[in-house]
């Protein structure tokens, strides 16, 4: 409720400049790409442009499908782009997937170059520093150099100490209890995809 000396609550975010952030979500407990998820939906409710590129997963898992949160990101007016080849470590061609890594990056910086987003989240990148395939330098040189209105979050476990020293917002997952571990429950179709 506002009164004559109160501003209406469209003046006071009108005021409100936006201050752009880099959020870490890292550590080896679950829910990182889903937190980056749920600030993206947030986003998209206030008129945000919004974009996740995901670095490991592929578009289709043949063993279950379109992954739920590109159908839900389609429904809300929002994209994914899974740019992966799936979980590589146990892969046969070491060279593919840092192929496969080299050409996602080239995506990922054309989007962080881009003006047109609010907010690109760089979902399971630090997979590619852990594997040799990106460099913590050319990661942090395109973050530093992109649009001035423009947040981005970056997911993954084991976030290297420079990833986190130019990170405004870290948070870590800390696993106390896990399904798998305890009772050996695999993944399900709409808690992990």
């Amino acid at each position: 409720m506002t009164t004559p000396d109160t501003p209406a609550p469209e003046a006071r975010a009108a005021k409100r400049k936006r201050v752009p952030l880099v959020i870490v979500n890292t550590g080896h407990g679950k829910g990182k790409t889903t937190a980056a998820l749920g600030t993206l939906m947030r986003a998209v409710a206030h008129g945000f442009k919004v974009i996740m590129l995901q670095f490991i997963k592929t578009t289709e898992d043949p063993r279950f499908g379109v992954y739920g949160e590109i159908q839900s990101a389609r429904k809300l007016g929002f994209e994914i782009l899974p740019l992966g080849d799936g979980f590589t470590w146990d892969t046969n061609d070491p060279e593919r997937d840092r192929q496969t890594a080299r050409h996602a990056w080239e995506i990922c910086k054309d989007k962080l170059q881009s003006p047109e987003y609010d907010i690109v989240a760089l979902d399971e990148i630090t997979y590619a520093f852990t594997f040799g395939w990106l460099t913590t330098a050319e990661v942090i040189e395109a973050i530093q150099n992109r649009p001035p209105h423009m947040h981005v979050i970056l997911t993954g476990r084991d976030a290297p100490p420079e990833i986190i020293e130019i990170a405004d917002l870290v948070t870590e997952m800390r696993e106390v209890k896990h399904p798998f571990t305890t009772r050996r429950v695999v993944a399900q179709i709409g808690i992990e995809f």
